[in-house]
């Protein structure tokens, strides 16, 4: 480390070369909060939340976006830092349609608040990212009650067209994790900021709804909102966090292996979201990933195996099923030889099933009449 050494709210610590203040303190388990970090992508500076007090600076900087240099005292809490943090919270609360109570709550400590939050009812015209909402919880830390600017006005329709993702720009804070999430992250390049000054917005494709871009609906978007901007309309209104556990499994989709949250609630899944810091998907999820969760309830589903028959399918055990299968495998290959049996195997299962898929008509079979659905 050599010389790399700064002081954090009284404390000397070791850095790395091209290591921001909050990534340095976030390593040593200091706090400071942000809203618009997105892990991965290239910070910004936007929020202003991450604001800190660096001695001798002439303003408050943010941490997000300033690098660490050698010798450099940082405060992180001072009563200036505080003051300001507690500004940018008063102006992104008028700034739209934020309806969350935060500033209605009379309890004294963060812990009484929360408690007192989610002890609600009846909140269906609460904002839908009620009690997960990052700009709530700091609101309540900062016991931002009231604010002394006029809330303004919505200047857009909430969009709803498609039936996946509804975007209310009302609470949109502005931050940009929602574009460097589709730039940056998932690659799509589907978002961007458009127009300028007071009239800014997140827009797609010419401004265009989402459902006429280039949105491909992987909901990553989604999962980066800090506030209630972006909402999944499949979970709308069905939980609230307090309600659900969270069950980590692994994608049923493809191979990738991509890793899951599914967000329980009575038994059953209410949203589905990607482990950030697990391997391969680092959060990702694409939209089957992400949205296609629900078959598992659909009364349509088959639950055992079918037979045909004269009179039409009839239910039937796994051993019978398999049986039938196999005698009449080796019916036709002892009648017209193995090439007459073919096989499709799924280009999306896992590498090992489609290897014992292969090696079942290879080895087993005799054939190598074998191909898989990425090539129909």
């Amino acid at each position: 480390m050599g010389g790399n050494r700064i002081f954090i709210d009284g404390r000397e610590l070791a850095f790395r070369s091209g290591q921001t203040i909050l990534e340095v303190a976030e390593e040593n388990n200091i706090h400071i909060p942000t809203l618009c970090v997105l892990k991965g992508a290239t910070p910004t500076g936007a929020c202003r939340m991450c604001l800190v007090e660096v001695e001798g600076a002439r303003t408050l900087v943010a941490s997000c976006a300033t690098p660490a240099s050698a010798k450099m005292v940082v405060k992180t809490s001072s009563p200036r830092v505080v003051s300001a943090r507690r500004l940018n919270l008063e102006l992104l609360l008028s700034s739209g349609h934020h309806n969350c109570l935060a500033q209605d709550l009379d309890s004294d400590s963060w812990t009484d608040a929360q408690l007192e939050a989610m002890s609600v009812r009846g909140h269906q015209d609460l904002c839908p990212a009620y009690g997960e909402c990052r700009l709530q919880d700091l609101a309540i830390q900062y016991q931002v009650r009231s604010s002394r600017f006029q809330p303004s006005e919505p200047k857009h329709p909430v969009e709803d067209v498609n039936p996946l993702i509804a975007r209310d720009f009302s609470r949109c804070i502005l931050c940009g994790r929602c574009v460097q999430a589709c730039n940056e992250v998932q690659v799509n390049r589907a978002i961007s900021f458009g127009y300028r000054g007071a009239e800014t917005k997140v827009t797609a494709t010419g401004d265009r709804p989402l459902i006429r871009s280039d949105c491909v609906f992987c909901g990553e978007c989604v999962q980066a909102c800090p506030v209630g901007a972006l909402i999944d309309k499949k979970s709308l209104n069905s939980y609230r966090p307090w309600e659900t556990r969270k069950i980590r499994t692994t994608c049923p989709y493809c191979g990738v292996g991509c890793q899951q949250w599914l967000h329980v609630r009575n038994g059953r899944i209410v949203k589905v979201t990607g482990v950030e810091d697990a391997e391969p998907n680092r959060g990702r999820l694409c939209v089957k990933g992400r949205y296609g969760y629900d078959f598992i309830y659909s009364e349509e589903r088959l639950k055992t195996p079918l037979i045909r028959e004269s009179t039409g399918f009839r239910e039937a055990s796994w051993d019978e099923t398999l049986d039938l299968v196999a005698g009449k495998l080796k019916e036709t290959i002892s009648t017209y030889g193995p090439d007459a049996i073919a096989g499709v195997s799924c280009a999306r299962s896992i590498n090992e099933d489609s290897y014992n898929m292969q090696k079942l008509f290879r080895a087993a079979l005799g054939t190598n009449n074998i191909d898989h659905c990425a090539r129909t």
